[in-house]
């Protein structure tokens, strides 16, 4: 069969970047791995076919790199995704892309640790301001305006206390200043909402978490217009933060499972979130699928249900820290990681890790307390998960 008459129409075949290769006779039932730096050329029409094909050098190219950037593509419904070697060098490629000197970012106060440490301490020196605010009211951003807001920077749900934003709204407003709004997905992932269908013009996602569920690799993306990820396409492989193709190859494989695995973590999510909310030693549980969520409203408004929202929660306990270290060891199922998105249950403690470089005060204005512990959910009997946690919170007794 010649590689132009052949047809994709099924997603599952994206795992072959939508095309054949003309040496390949043969279509292997799962991905290959393509781990290698280079591609061998044995003359100048080799050559010049390479480079119009792409793949030449590991930097610049890789089939299963290509691969993960098509299916991401394909959840995202974007027009354009570029695979990054973490979710932070997808963040700081791009905005380091798309701004110089004298530009202006309107950032949401209620940020992932790095990110906001990106914002106040790395871009300040290439000449980037950043103004950090509170997106629960859009009023907020509007008001931080000026000739110079060139971005606008939130996340679906903060990390970690969930608060919405509301991406429609904030589509219109960096609209009105011919600004761009990019987007980070991680929390949420395309399986519960899909930014730009609301407005974004670019999206971010961690792939390291819930997109790749197995803890096991390490990558990120944005998708975007092709006139955007053409303006990061190339300095993406100058500064060296192009995705691996091995990590690409086994981030392909989880997320082959990608929609099963999300909407049993999301329903598992907000049946703990009511089992918490309920519990005397838990004073403040934070997901949008609660009535008692500030947000609730909106929550409805872009989500298709209250199951459909988040595998991520957190929970405010006493502020006793030999509790809740106690509490942490007698967890059966849940432990301790520095991550997220994984098939078993994990927590993280945001006062000690996450957001340690933050004053107390300006912590707690965002809601983050010693007591707050940030749960990611996996995909356990939700059963196991409430007797486990109720056993282990009999320690505030």
């Amino acid at each position: 069969m010649k590689k132009e008459d052949k047809k994709y129409s099924d997603a599952s075949e994206l795992l072959y970047c939508g095309k054949t290769f003309d040496w390949m006779e043969i279509e292997p039932e799962a991905a290959p791995l393509f781990a290698s730096t280079a591609f061998v050329m044995r003359n100048f029409p080799d050559v010049h076919e390479a480079y119009k094909q792409g793949y030449t050098y590991i930097r610049k190219n890789n089939p299963n790199r290509d691969s993960l950037a098509s299916l991401v593509n394909y959840l995202e419904e974007s027009e354009d995704t570029l695979i990054f070697s973490s979710g932070m060098g997808a963040i700081t490629t791009t905005v380091l892309s798309l701004l110089k000197s004298g530009d202006h970012i309107i950032c949401n106060r209620n940020i992932y640790g790095e990110t906001f440490d990106l914002f106040m301490e790395l871009l300040p020196k290439f000449g980037i301001e950043t103004s950090m605010v509170d997106f629960d009211n859009p009023d907020n951003v509007r008001n931080e305006l000026k000739a110079e807001t060139k971005l606008i920077y939130s996340e679906v749900l903060a990390n970690p206390t969930l608060n919405i934003a509301d991406i429609e709204e904030l589509a219109k407003i960096a609209k009105s200043q011919n600004a761009l709004l990019m987007i980070d997905n991680t929390f949420t992932t395309p399986i519960a909402i899909k930014p730009i269908k609301h407005g974004a013009d670019i999206v971010i996602n961690s792939l390291t978490k819930f997109m790749s569920g197995h803890s096991d690799a390490i990558a990120g993306s944005i998708s975007a217009s092709k006139e955007i990820t053409d303006k990061i396409r190339t300095v993406r492989m100058l500064v060296g933060t192009s995705g691996d193709p091995v990590a690409s190859w086994m981030m392909l494989k989880g997320m082959q499972t990608v929609d099963l695995r999300l909407r049993k973590q999301m329903k598992n999510a907000a049946i703990l979130a009511q089992f918490f909310e309920s519990h005397k030693h838990v004073s403040k549980v934070n997901h949008p699928s609660l009535e008692s969520f500030a947000q609730h409203e909106l929550a409805l408004k872009i989500f298709r249900t209250k199951e459909e929202i988040s595998g991520m929660l957190s929970i405010i306990v006493p502020e006793d820290e030999e509790k809740i270290n106690e509490f942490m060891k007698k967890l059966h199922f849940a432990h301790y990681a520095p991550t997220l998105g994984g098939l078993r249950t994990s927590y993280q403690h945001p006062v000690t890790s996450s957001h340690s470089h933050m004053p107390d005060k300006d912590r707690r204005k965002m809601g983050i307390t010693p007591g707050m512990l940030r749960i990611s959910v996996g995909i356990e009997d939700v059963e196991d998960l409430m007797q486990d946690f109720e056993q282990a919170l009999s320690v505030f007794d």
